[in-house]
């Protein structure tokens, strides 16, 4: 145990750093105030992450990019002078340039004074052109910005109206006011919130039987020892989430590491072969314990292997969870990403209290259960029941690497076949006609395990149409998509091509590109290349959806069979909009000539996975998975992107508020 915990800690620290990337150092803000009746200052702010420099505008030529603003014109104002800078900045010699260079550190602000020419209000546009550096590397950016001017007769008061430009990560909007932006004490109540809410979700929740059942079993230690070894795992969650966010905040890493870490073969691997070791345990194969010398010293207080076992079980449920933790983790770190250190860790620390206090509280429980009279029959029995489900879940393990890496080893049914043969075989165990080698005898079964065998038997009855392409709804999260499916017969079913529209199916401007590996749900045809898809936007003259989704997001699995499946959604889809499939995960290589450099970190990306992963967090501020963008034949955004909302009515909502928009343009 102590070396797969030391190989485990080892590749963690690997893949955080393998899977780290950085945001924009900079945060600017925009405003405009009055100066005069006919003038104003516009007000270009720059807030600039600890460690980072950015270059001031005026200094000799033949060095680094100078920071430069760029004003649209326009016969509504005209600039006055050239923009001031303050404070002063730093000159240093550069020894790179062999020149003079001068930089801001922290905070820089730049005002532009201009004469106002016209009566009504106005919006003054631009773009701002600059390098930020620090020690060992150097990011170029140019975004653009938007602010708002009153008119001559309305000069009177300071204005604070900027309107944020939608294409870069590194501006912030205008409307968040500095009570939201320093609400710690809501920031914290919100992550507790999403703690407990991230418990239900279907990667953690199988997690709750392995923890209860690893914590039942064991040795005859004090009951003060166990409930040590349960606050230590306890302790741990928390520790180890707030790690993450202190790590990120000061090392600025990345973002969207979690999703690498999640979809990785190798972590993959190793939670599969341990999660059948456990379910091998739990069956009486062996047991996972301490040796018997240590365990039978009742007075022994410091029991160092069960703490390094309490320590590595929070770590692998840490780890296990990022598949649907990981959107909410990944929002914090973006944060983290850009320099904000409080925020960060209080959310982070918020977020890992509360995942942490049910699974103390279960780690706690069955040592109270173990000391009830005549416990040991029916204990063996839970831990048989939780075996089986363990290994049910472990395949979620073969399923995210088989998908990520298209190998094509385990397909839909067969996936829900070995489930069906293992929630039979449990219900056969209910009944007492399955032993195994710890089980004590069933004379007769009881009302309790009749029950429970009839919900297992149940339970691989509904498994059943799944095998032909049944959407199976209730576990959609869990189980591969419909397009890991090899023999469907619902693909064979008879639709209205009146209920399609033009865009029925094989109506696409062309082949799409990876459309061999990559699929859409519900016999929907789409692109996976955003540039060929945005092409034939243009070319028919449709708003786009952008569905940025991975292998590993379940939310993403129950969406599309909760939620797209429903006919009116579908009917929009294949009607009004051309799908862009955005896989953030997959491992499949770009040609040389399709890799990107990151606008945010300076990385290549070469594959298919990293490419828009950087696109959705340098142009949407944001890394979780479903998100749902509608976005015009330019790329510009037509309503306020969704995430995970398995509201059908909402979604409807959602896709027409986008065809309404998309015709006003």
């Amino acid at each position: 145990m102590k070396r797969i915990a030391l190989l485990t800690s080892i590749l963690f620290v690997f893949y955080y750093c393998a899977f780290a990337q950085i945001v924009d150092p900079v945060k600017w803000k925009y405003e405009s105030k009055s100066s005069g009746e006919e003038t104003a200052e516009i007000i270009l702010e720059a807030k600039i992450d600890m460690n980072w420099h950015l270059y001031s505008q005026y200094f000799d030529e033949g060095g680094p990019v100078r920071t430069t603003f760029y004003f649209d014109e326009s016969d509504k104002y005209e600039l006055i002078d050239k923009p001031t800078e303050s404070p002063e900045p730093k000159e240093v010699m550069d020894e790179v340039f062999n020149i003079k260079v001068k930089y801001f550190s922290n905070k820089a602000t730049f005002v532009q004074k201009i004469k106002i020419l016209s009566k009504e209000s106005f919006t003054i546009t631009g773009s701002i052109e600059y390098q930020v550096c620090q020690d060992d590397k150097c990011v170029y950016f140019n975004p653009e910005f938007k602010v708002k001017v009153k008119g001559i007769e309305n000069t009177g008061a300071a204005l604070s109206d900027p309107l944020t430009p939608t294409v870069n990560i590194n501006e912030v909007t205008s409307t968040q006011t500095p009570e939201e932006s320093k609400s710690i004490w809501g920031f914290f109540f919100l992550a507790f919130i999403l703690g407990l809410a991230a418990i239900l979700t279907p990667c953690v929740f199988p997690m709750i039987p392995m923890t209860v059942s690893f914590f039942m079993q064991g040795s005859e230690s004090s009951k003060f020892n166990s409930i040590v070894k349960a606050l230590i795992f306890g302790i741990s969650i928390v520790v180890l989430y707030t790690s993450i966010g202190l790590i990120v905040s000061l090392t600025s890493a990345g973002a969207d590491f979690t999703t690498g870490l999640s979809t990785h073969w190798i972590p993959n691997t190793i939670f599969f072969v341990l999660f059948l070791a456990f379910a091998a345990s739990f069956f009486g194969m062996f047991e996972i314990i301490l040796p018997s010398g240590l365990a039978n010293k009742a007075d022994k207080q410091v029991d160092k292997g069960g703490f390094l076992a309490s320590f590595f079980m929070a770590f692998t449920l840490v780890i296990v969870s990022f598949s649907c933790t990981g959107p909410i983790v990944g929002a914090l770190l973006v944060k983290a990403a850009g320099g904000d250190v409080l925020e960060p860790l209080i959310g982070m620390f918020a977020f890992g209290l509360a995942f942490a206090l049910p699974f103390t509280f279960l780690a706690i429980f069955p040592r109270m259960l173990k000391s009830m009279p005549k416990s040991g029959g029916w204990m063996n029995a839970v831990k048989v029941v939780l075996g089986f489900v363990i290994l049910a879940f472990s395949l979620k393990f073969i399923a995210n690497i088989d998908q990520t890496y298209h190998l094509g080893i385990l397909s839909r049914e067969v996936y829900i076949a070995i489930w069906m043969v293992l929630f039979i075989l449990l219900g056969v165990y209910l009944l007492g006609k399955l032993k195994f080698s710890h089980d004590s005898d069933v004379p007769f079964v009881s009302v309790p395990r009749l029950i429970l065998a009839i919900i297992t038997f149940t339970f691989a009855l509904y498994l059943l149409p799944g095998l032909f392409g049944a959407n199976l709804n209730a576990v959609s999260a869990l189980i591969p998509p419909k397009s890991a499916q090899q023999f469907d017969l619902t693909k064979n079913q008879v639709v209205s091509i009146a209920n399609y529209g033009d865009n029925v199916p094989g109506s696409l401007c062309e082949t799409p590109k990876y459309g061999d590996i990559l699929h859409l749900p519900h016999g929907l045809e789409g692109y996976f290349d955003y540039e060929q898809g945005m092409a034939c936007a243009k070319k028919t003259n449709k708003p786009v959806l952008l569905d940025f989704k991975g292998h590993a997001c379940a939310n993403c699995k129950e969406m599309e069979n909760k939620v797209w499946s429903n006919p009116e959604v579908l009917k929009r889809l294949r009607n009004n909009y051309i799908i862009i499939a955005l896989y953030v995960d997959d491992r499949t290589k770009l040609p040389e000539d399709e890799w990107v450099t990151s606008t945010y970190d300076g990385k290549v990306k070469k594959n298919i996975g990293k490419k828009y992963a950087d696109f959705q967090i340098s142009k949407y501020n944001i890394n979780s998975q479903p998100y749902y963008v509608l976005v015009d034949t330019n790329g510009e955004t037509l309503v306020e992107p969704r995430g995970h909302d398995l509201n059908v009515d909402n979604f409807i909502k959602f896709l027409d508020s986008g065809i309404e928009e998309f015709k006003k343009r």
